[in-house]
Parts: C-alpha cells; sequence; structure tokens
C-alpha cells in the first residue's frame, strides 16, 4: 500500500520532468547556436541550425590550441585535487579526534571562511602572491585553491569522519599501528565514498574556473579551457560561433567525467547523511 502510485506522485514526477527540461535550454542554446555560421547566430538564436556547420569545432579546435589548454586545465585540476584530498583529509581527521577547544576554533574558522566572498580578498591575495613570487606559476594557482577550498573539504571531512568508529583505531594502535599509519591504512580507505563525492565538486568548480587563473596565468603556455575561450571576445568583434563551439569543447570532458562517476556522488551522499 505505500508504493502505490498517486495523483500526487504523478503530479511530481511531471513537475520534475518539466523542471528537468528548464535546465537543459541552455545546453540547448549552447550547442544548436555553436552548428551555426554567424550570420545565422545573430538573425535567430532560438531555432535549429538550417546547416550543420562542424566547421566550428574545427576552427574552435585550432584557434584555442586545444590540446595544450586542456592538459593545462587537466593537469591544474588533478593536482589541485590531490593536494586538497591529502591535506584536508588528514586536518579533518586531527581536529575530530583532537579533543580541544582549540580544535572546535580551527573548524569554525574553516567553515566561516567559506562564507568570504573571493572579490573580497582578490586585490590583497594577489599583492601577496607577488610578493611570494606565485604569480604566473600552475604551483602557485594549485597553493590558492587548496587555500579556497580547503573550507568546504574539511567541513564535508569533518561530518564524515565523526561517524567512523574510534575502536578501530584502538584496536591498530594496540597491534603497534602508528597515528601516521592508523590514519592512511584504517581511516583513509573508509573515506572513499566523500572522497570520491569531494573530488568531483572540487573539479566542477577548478575546471570551470575563471577569475582566479586569469589574475595568476599570464604566460600564454600556461591558459587553461576557460582563459582560451575567452580570446574570442575582443574590444570590437565576438566570434559567437567560434566561442560557442569552444565552450563545447571545454564542457564536453567534464560532463564525461561527471556521468561517469554520478553513481559515486549519489553514494557519497547518502553514506554522509546516514553517518
Amino acid at each position: 500500500m505505500g508504493n502505490r502510485y498517486t495523483s500526487k506522485t504523478f503530479v511530481f514526477e511531471i513537475f520534475a520532468i518539466l523542471l528537468g527540461l528548464i535546465f537543459l535550454v541552455p545546453f540547448y542554446y549552447l550547442i544548436s547556436n555553436s552548428l551555426k555560421p554567424f550570420a545565422e547566430i545573430l538573425s535567430n538564436t532560438s531555432a535549429l541550425p538550417k546547416v550543420l556547420m562542424f566547421d566550428n569545432y574545427v576552427n574552435a579546435f585550432e584557434k584555442l590550441n586545444y590540446l595544450k589548454v586542456f592538459t593545462n586545465s587537466l593537469f591544474i585540476t588533478v593536482i589541485s585535487n590531490i593536494v586538497l584530498v591529502v591535506f584536508c583529509s588528514m586536518a579533518a581527521y586531527m581536529l575530530v579526534r583532537t579533543k580541544k577547544k582549540i580544535s572546535n576554533i580551527i573548524f569554525m574558522t574553516f567553515v566561516a571562511a567559506m562564507i568570504i566572498p573571493f572579490q573580497s580578498i582578490m586585490i590583497p591575495l594577489i599583492k601577496t602572491a607577488s610578493n611570494f613570487g606565485l604569480l604566473n606559476s600552475v604551483w602557485g594557482l594549485v597553493i590558492m585553491y587548496l587555500g579556497f577550498g580547503s573550507g568546504m573539504t574539511i567541513f564535508l571531512y569533518h561530518g564524515f569522519i565523526k561517524g567512523i568508529p574510534v575502536e578501530l583505531e584502538e584496536a591498530a594502535i594496540i597491534d603497534g599501528c602508528t597515528r601516521f599509519g592508523v590514519f592512511w591504512r584504517i581511516v583513509f580507505p573508509l573515506l572513499k565514498p566523500i572522497t570520491v563525492t569531494i573530488v568531483i565538486l572540487n573539479s566542477l568548480w577548478i575546471w570551470n574556473d575563471y577569475l582566479l587563473p586569469s589574475l595568476v596565468l599570464q604566460d600564454p603556455e600556461l591558459k587553461t579551457i576557460p582563459l582560451a575561450t575567452f580570446s574570442f571576445f575582443g574590444q570590437y568583434t565576438k566570434q559567437w560561433d567560434l566561442a560557442l563551439a569552444g565552450l563545447v569543447l571545454g564542457v564536453i570532458p567534464l560532463l564525461i567525467f561527471f556521468f561517469a562517476m554520478q553513481k559515486h556522488i549519489i553514494k557519497g551522499i547518502t553514506s554522509g547523511s546516514i553517518k
């Protein structure tokens, strides 16, 4: 009786479908206009393309120097994720297991940092980065992503670790395992669901980020996909046909990654809520 299909369920499903279609509208405009000539984009953006212009993708691929900027984006995203996972998981573990007032203060400081808008610290950040020689450096950008991503990452790890029984760690210590070994051999493997979720969320943020790389990376050889795509917009001309094709080329790797890892997102969120 509890699983009976009711009129409320039908209305909810229709609402969910309509909501999903609304979210797909931007993708329709992006893909359909990326296949149009420039003049057709200006004349009618809503209509389907009369002739499919796949040359837009070929030209965008060449002008973006796609393989180079893709490699840059991939390297920055992967390294930033590794650094965030390693440092933040260890930090969250110590904050949970160290039962002192200072641990709560440090944790609340990280949480409070999540609400600080980037624009308010943008100028002092760049000035400080310049003093330390972090500008125009991929590693400098990674360090900044560690700083900006630590708040949310530690917050998520902190809540998950609290659900791991301390008895597992005590048993390992009795068997002669060090605190460092306890974390990497016992605790960290249990963090897999939330780690996958964190990697996906941070990848979406870092891959699509434009503002911070535009301030840090000045060398054309270090450009990421969002930075390279912006080159289609000049002071007097805007190459919408190539820009939209470039956006699709930039989104495709992320969509593939997201759909491949989608089940892990649901599993991670579910496990976190249960714990």
